[in-house]
């Protein structure tokens, strides 16, 4: 008897659409700063195009010992996986809310395909940071959120230059 064989981007249209996240266009609760605050207990945010997960309390903390990386300068990098179910490059773009700034950066391995994209955003410093993300030119995969960036001390003893 054969088994039926799942390939990997029915999988992950399979997990979108299994259990669908908040879209980013719905009212969700803010934080001090802001920070949108899921609803969900996976904290997921998105749609069935495109979707993440939000740090607890739409915080992420940068802290000695913590996951995360300081690069060689100060910016801090943490890891976001991103749920594809539309082909094209991912973009990120990203601006910090409560002051001046550099800008957001995306390092990620992308091939367009639909599947679990892993990739780092990178944050020129600590503060509130609205995230736009977007996958190639579809509006209707496009995906906002505010989270607030906070350093420890030093940050993560790990860095990358």
């Amino acid at each position: 008897m054969m088994r039926p064989r799942i390939t990997v981007p029915a999988l992950v249209l399979l997990m979108l659409t299994a259990h669908p996240a908040k879209n980013a266009t719905q009212s969700l609760p803010l934080g001090l700063c802001g920070e949108t605050l899921s609803h969900e207990a996976d904290h997921s945010i998105g749609t069935p195009l495109l979707s993440t997960w939000l740090w607890p309390d739409g915080t992420i903390v940068f802290k000695p010992g913590g996951p995360g990386f300081v690069t060689d300068g100060g910016a801090l990098g943490m890891k976001f996986p991103w749920m594809r179910g539309v082909r094209g490059t991912l973009k990120i773009t990203g601006r910090r809310l409560d002051g001046a700034a550099g800008s957001i950066r995306l390092e990620a391995k992308d091939n367009g395909e639909i599947r679990i994209q892993p990739s780092y955003l990178i944050f020129s410093e600590p503060g509130c940071w609205e995230v736009s993300a977007q996958v190639g030119e579809r509006a209707d995969s496009r995906i906002t959120f505010v989270t607030k960036v906070v350093q420890i001390g030093e940050g993560p003893t790990r860095r990358l230059n």
